[in-house]
Order: structure tokens, then C-alpha cells, then sequence
């Protein structure tokens, strides 16, 4: 399924995101577009869904958008990627199979946005000013890829801007998207790092369902770059199969080609890993998934958490780990790889 932007089919509203301006605007918007519009009250409980099967209901819930207030302004623990999860958004219009937010949000993922940006960022202003002059990192990514929703939200350009500010204050999100104009000509002084997930062709195309092409990817990329963003790439989910150093290698390879020359892009390589409750979800929204999910074939670790994933076997982890390491050494010597799970 190709790409399209995202235009919801229903909308919820949470009554009190009505409260805000950014709540009405979208309202309005809606209203007039003549979108399904509801009001609710709580952006938790979204029932009525259409749809008989759990295939069916899934796909419904990636085509409704619930607008809501953020109650908590707390962040959680963002490990490795950031110091804490800075939380725009939930869920996301792209319908990948392995996306390990079938393990937290269920079969129905309804894509959730939150009106009350300014009240989130001034909570990790607080933050940042009480761990200064300690570099505090916030990760806007970690529950939804929030791309596809900028066009609605625009948070993440208050995101850029707030965090250009900060002394010692960083952002950084990663997209499987495109629609990166209204970032492009933000000052950001270079204290948002824009990053691109990224996996083979034949990858995006059986498994990544509803997302642009790698192609479009790396133009994008190249675009961030331009723009004078630090820039990365995550790598995820690495697979394991007969020929993956090949294949891998000359993915990385193609990442370059796209790049202005000299360019140092980080990387974060994350290995395909699964949950027994993710597996159940994907087995009922995805029927027949291709997926490797053999149990038998994995050895089991306790995630930060609190629940068990499934992952590569140690031989396999350490062969990939020196693989990715040596390669991006060769072809991106003013590159760093961040980290590999």
C-alpha cells in the first residue's frame, strides 16, 4: 500500500481539548471539511468502531484521529535513545507489522494527537533547568511516529524552536516520513537532530504498510541535511536471514549515495525483536504475516518495561553488531553508530 497523506475519516474530540485553541482550530477544521466529527469524553475510551474483524477494527483505528489533552506531564525513561520521551502524539497512520506498539496499544491504535503543547514543553523546560548544566535529551518519537500529524499539530516546529533556546536542552525524533517543509527553514541551532528509520526495500514493501518508499525517505533525508539538521538513521528491524550482510550492505551504501559529501550521520541499529502479547496482536491484525516469530528460535530478556521480548540468539547479535560497526566505520568514516540492541 502506497503512501498518501493523512486525512482521518472520523475525528473524536475530547470535550476539554476544546478548551484549547489548538482543540477549537481542528474542530472548526473538521466541522468544515465535514469530517465524522464526535465529542467524547475522555480521549482513553474511543468505542464504536467499525469493523467485524480485528484486522478490520485495526484498520479503522489507523484512519481515526482522537484529539485530546495530555493529562500527564511526567516523562518516561527513553533508553538508549534519549534521556526521556517527550509525547506529542500516540500511534501513527503507518501500518508496519513489526512496530512494537502492538505490545502497548492494543488492536485498536486510533491515532491520538494532544492539543496542549505549550503545557508539555514547559514541563521539560522544568527539566532541562533542574538537570543544567547536564545536556538533558527528549526523543519525540517514542510512542508515535508524529510526521504524518505535523500538518495538524505543528508541534514539532514549537518543538524546534522551544529547544533551539535551550542551553542545555537537545530534541530529536525519527520518522519513516516525508513531509519535512515547514522544519526545513526553522532556527534550529542545530539542537534538533532529525533522523530517518530506514530498512530494505523488500522489507518496507511486504512489512511496512501505508509508509513512503526508502527512495522518498533519502530524499528527505538529504533535505534535513541541507537545512543544516543533525541527521541519522535507525536502522530497524535489522533481520537476520540468509544473505542479510549483502542485502544490509548495500543499503548503507545507498543511504550515502543520497548525502551532501563528508556528511556524519548517526546510527542506532535495533535488531528485530518481538513480545508474546505483540505476537498475539500481530497474529490476529495481520493473518498469515510473514513475520519470524518462532519463540524456539530466540532467547527470551526482560525489557526496561517490565515484560520479555524475543530476541536474536548471542552468536547471531555479536556477528551483526561487528558486521554494522566495521561497515559504517568504512563507508561513513565521520559517521557514529550510537548504539546497537
Amino acid at each position: 500500500m502506497a503512501w498518501h497523506q493523512f486525512e482521518p475519516v472520523r475525528v473524536f474530540f475530547e470535550e476539554k481539548a476544546l478548551d484549547y485553541y489548538l482543540g477549537r482550530k481542528l474542530y472548526d477544521r473538521f466541522t468544515g471539511e465535514g469530517k465524522e466529527v464526535k465529542i467524547i469524553g475522555s480521549h482513553n475510551r474511543v468505542t464504536g468502531l467499525p469493523g467485524r474483524s480485528a484486522a478490520e477494527k485495526f484498520r479503522e483505528a489507523k484512519r481515526t484521529l482522537v484529539v485530546g489533552v495530555r493529562r500527564s506531564l511526567d516523562f518516561a525513561s527513553c533508553r538508549p535513545s534519549a534521556d526521556f520521551q517527550l509525547v506529542f502524539s500516540t500511534s501513527c497512520p503507518g501500518m508496519c507489522e513489526y512496530c512494537y506498539l502492538h505490545t502497548t496499544l492494543g488492536r485498536q491504535p486510533v491515532v491520538r494527537l494532544y492539543v496542549n503543547t505549550d503545557e508539555i514543553l514547559a514541563a521539560a523546560g522544568k527539566v532541562i533547568t533542574e538537570r543544567h548544566p547536564a545536556l538533558t535529551t527528549f526523543e519525540g518519537a517514542a510512542t508515535s511516529d508524529p510526521l504524518p500529524l505535523e500538518r495538524y499539530s505543528g508541534a514539532l516546529a514549537q518543538a524546534v524552536s522551544f529547544f533551539a533556546r535551550q542551553e542545555s536542552g537537545r530534541f530529536r525524533f525519527v520518522t519513516k516520513f516525508t513531509a519535512v517543509d515547514s522544519l526545513l527553514g526553522l532556527a534550529h541551532n542545530g539542537h534538533t537532530a532529525i533522523r530517518f528509520s530506514v530498512n530494505l526495500p523488500e522489507i518496507i514493501d511486504r512489512f511496512e504498510h501505508n509508509t513512503p518508499a526508502l527512495a522518498e525517505r533519502l530524499t528527505a533525508a538529504g533535505r534535513v541535511v541541507s537545512a543544516g539538521y543533525p541527521a541519522g538513521f535507525l536502522v530497524a528491524p535489522v533481520f537476520l536471514f540468509p544473505g542479510w550482510q549483502e542485502a544490509y550492505g548495500k543499503l548503507l551504501s545507498n543511504i550515502k549515495i543520497g548525502l551532501p559529501e563528508g556528511t556524519g550521520p548517526t546510527f542506532e541499529i535495533i535488531t528485530h525483536r518481538f513480545t508474546l502479547r505483540g505476537k498475539s496482536n500481530i497474529n490476529a491484525i495481520f493473518p498469515g504475516s510473514g513475520l519470524p516469530l518462532a519463540e524456539e528460535e530466540r532467547r527470551f530478556k526482560f525489557g526496561q518495561f517490565g515484560y520479555g521480548k524475543y530476541l536474536y540468539q548471542p552468536a547471531d547479535m555479536k556477528e551483526a553488531e561487528e558486521f554494522f560497526k566495521d561497515r559504517l566505520a568504512e563507508i561513513f568514516p565521520a559517521g557514529k553508530m550510537l548504539y546497537f540492541v
